[in-house]
């Protein structure tokens, strides 16, 4: 029988409880916004807090007989053409630990492309796998990192034939794409399943223009963050399982271990509703967002010293498909970094990009973009244009040469991080053992993790970097002028 999505499990159950009238002596202790601060209600709304109510005992039963949750993560499952869908309220932050849990345990090795989250750094960190690191591609001029190539991914395996699978990031945070496909067909071959960290990808599945979807290309476990370029609310995250390479039930007992048991309704009616909206109107939502990022595009790449990265990255040796609706802006030609051109674009036009760094600015379009946010978009761009010359000229980063951040693991992630440590200045880190995570944000890539050997060069990036206005919010230092060590 065919999947009805016109319905939404969740936020039919939100209705029917309000209908119902029922009075709850359990949490939340605001009972459905009654005993919220009326200053609050005035910024967040009444709405909000009547929707938020448990699932146990609230949207359903003590036994949860209605099945709104599954039923929900089913249709969301058909949707996207996945055998399991899970959802997660806690972001993809979540999500990627629970799914790594599912590949490698303790001590076990998981190849990794380096260009990972933060997040997923402490999943290591916690579980004490051992990664075994796969490089991205970095692309000298852009001084930007591609995800790894199929035969990347078939040497770590050959080099290391007692790895468990292989966690992959695509789109990358600048939008460029992995070749799925080709690495799914490296881990299959070496009968190990394939993770695709495909946070920046959740509008994939729903038009045939957009770089294919992670599931359609073999993946065994996809994990997505609705939040970013879908229409649920921030903390919303799905993870989608295929084939019989990783133990659906095996996924839903590690997720339980680090979820939540205060799942928040908010979260899954948003996710719900979406996954609807996706279904019923994705393919023209999609469509026409596609055909205003190819006019924004022509427009920005009209605006002199801007330049916008496009399919020239795709290729060989660099990224096997880009997303069209990721902006990725160099600003070196102006003269000023990626952070103050973001920071001017925020101060002086009230338009916030998604990502800065020393070399450009990043700005995504959605389905939600209308022509007021693409002309808002691009006037700002254009005054930027017009107006860098009186931003200081201030100390560029030092940027690493190719190569020189691929440092060496000395020691386990989770020995180094809760082992003895000591602070030091940076420059005498050099040689040493990192003990923490250092991640440039956003994006939040690390540029060291604990148990890698620290680097003249990666010193000389982050304390420039810092100078310069880079922000290192998890370094226990932010200014990167000491770091954190394995003691001697």
């Amino acid at each position: 029988m065919p999947a009805d999505h016109s319905r939404a499990p969740v936020l039919e159950a939100v209705e029917a409880f309000h209908r119902r009238g029922d009075v709850v002596y359990g949490p939340p202790g605001h009972k459905q916004g009654r005993g919220v601060d009326p200053r609050v209600l005035a910024v967040l709304g009444e709405r909000m807090f009547a929707a938020d109510v448990l699932t146990l005992n609230g949207l359903d039963d003590r036994r949860e007989s209605q099945g709104v949750v599954s039923q929900a993560e089913a249709l969301m499952a058909d949707a996207v053409g996945a055998d399991h869908a899970f959802f997660s309220t806690c972001g993809s932050s979540l999500s990627v630990k629970a799914a790594m849990i599912s590949v490698a345990g303790p001590g076990e090795k998981l190849l990794i492309s380096r260009n990972a989250h933060k997040s997923v750094i402490a999943g290591v960190i916690i579980s004490g796998i051992q990664p075994v690191w796969v490089h991205p591609k970095f692309d000298r001029d852009l001084h930007l990192a591609h995800p790894p190539e199929p035969d990347d991914v078939r040497r770590a395996l050959r080099e290391n034939p007692d790895a468990k699978g292989m966690l992959l990031i695509s789109p990358t945070d600048w939008g460029s794409c992995a070749d799925i496909a080709g690495v799914a067909a490296a881990c299959h071959e070496a009968g190990v399943p394939l993770i695709v960290d495909e946070a920046w990808g959740a509008h994939l599945p729903f038009h045939p223009d957009l770089p294919e979807w992670g599931v359609n290309a073999g993946a065994d476990l996809v994990v997505t963050s609705v939040h970013k370029m879908g229409s649920a609310i921030e903390q919303s995250s799905c993870f989608h399982l295929t084939g019989d390479r990783v133990d659906p039930e095996v996924l839903s007992a590690r997720e339980d271990l680090l979820g939540t048991t205060s799942s928040s309704p908010l979260v899954y009616a948003s996710l719900d509703g979406w996954r609807r909206q996706m279904v019923e109107h994705g393919h023209d939502l999609l469509g026409a967002a596609l055909e205003r990022a190819e006019r924004v595009r022509r427009a920005v790449d009209g605006i002199g010293r801007l330049e916008l990265m496009g399919r020239e990255v795709v290729g060989p040796g660099a990224a096997f498909e880009l997303d069209p609706l990721a902006l990725t802006i160099d600003v070196r030609p102006l003269g000023i970094s990626g952070f103050q051109a973001g920071d001017w674009l925020r101060s002086a036009c009230h338009v916030d990009v998604g990502s800065a760094d020393a070399c450009r600015i990043g700005a995504r379009l959605t389905h939600a973009d209308d022509d007021a946010t693409e002309r808002v978009l691009l006037d700002a761009l254009r005054r930027l244009s017009a107006e860098a010359g009186d931003l200081e000229r201030l100390a560029p980063t030092q940027l690493p040469p190719p190569g020189s951040l691929e440092l060496e693991t000395a020691v386990l992630p989770r020995d180094a991080f809760f082992g003895p440590v000591e602070q030091v200045p940076a420059q005498e880190a050099v040689g040493r053992v990192a003990a923490e995570v250092v991640s440039p944000y956003p994006p939040g890539v690390p540029v060291l993790t604990p148990g890698e050997v620290i680097s003249a060069e990666a010193v000389a990036y982050l304390t420039s970097g810092a100078e310069a206005g880079m922000l290192i919010p998890d370094a226990a230092d932010p200014t990167a002028a000491t770091l954190r060590v394995v003691a001697r």
